[in-house]
């Protein structure tokens, strides 16, 4: 089985021997990191592409997700960068997200197209059961705490939410708020792969504080928790005994 973590670019002063491939796939080149340890694979996929230069709303997610499903991988771990809309989940903290409200506009949504037919996917759990149960279980037994039942609204960007659209969201049960993981979410569902998403929390949303984080506190407080995130990851990649039998998503799809 092969694995996968998705965020920022690189991998985080792992210390370990890395490959680069670049891989063609119908929605064009994508790129990627690769380390191999204990005898499997991890994956390391920059989501904005390398020097992170696609904007939210750009991103290839088609690509991104193809790419990973052609390598080989089972089990993605994403990393979002989120605002909060509660005065209980502050910057720093880290949240696992279980449900999203989808709020984008123009982005490809779906490899079913219509050319083989009418297909659905389930959404009755779009974040894999099992490997959010193994975060839990990881930091139930670690210092740091992770807040759960998380629901993400995932807005168009890369503009920044007003603050009536944000009371808005709050009002609808929005705990979070990002711009990368719908479409990612729903990709890895489709093509049957475990996917479970942790945002890091980086500022409060608009209207809910006086003066708004800057670009290099966001930045700031996404470096000091990513090679948390990074290692946790791992450990449970390489000791958290991942099954495929134990969850629902391979059995989302609904051909009509």
């Amino acid at each position: 089985m092969k694995y996968a973590i998705i965020g920022g670019t690189g991998v985080y002063s792992l210390g370990d021997e890395v490959k680069e491939i670049t891989m063609d796939t119908p929605y064009g080149k994508i790129d990627f990191t690769v380390m191999e340890k204990d005898g499997k694979e991890i994956v390391f996929l920059p989501r904005h592409g390398k020097g992170h230069g696609r904007p939210p709303h750009l991103i290839n997610y088609l690509g991104n997700m193809w790419a990973l499903k052609e390598y080989g991988v089972e089990f993605i771990f994403s990393t979002v960068a989120v605002g909060s809309t509660r005065n209980d989940i502050i910057p720093g903290d880290l949240v696992l997200i279980r449900d999203f409200l989808d709020f984008t506009k123009s982005r490809p949504m779906t490899f079913y197209d219509g050319s083989d037919g009418v297909v659905h996917v389930s959404m009755a759990e779009p974040y894999c059961g099992m490997l959010c149960k193994k975060i839990i279980k990881y930091n139930n037994d670690d210092i740091e705490n992770i807040k759960d039942n998380i629901v993400y609204v995932c807005t168009e960007g890369p503009r920044f939410e007003t603050a009536a659209e944000i009371r808005f969201y709050s009002q609808i049960g929005g705990d979070v708020v990002g711009m990368t993981n719908v479409p990612e979410v729903v990709l890895a569902k489709e093509l049957s792969m475990c996917y479970c998403a942790v945002g890091i929390v980086t500022n409060m949303c608009t209207g809910l504080v006086s003066v708004e984080a800057s670009g290099l506190e966001i930045v700031s407080i996404v470096d000091d928790k990513k090679n948390y995130l990074t290692n946790m990851f791992v450990d449970i990649i390489l000791n958290g005994e991942l099954r495929t039998d134990i969850c629902s998503c391979r059995s989302s799809l609904i051909k009509v």
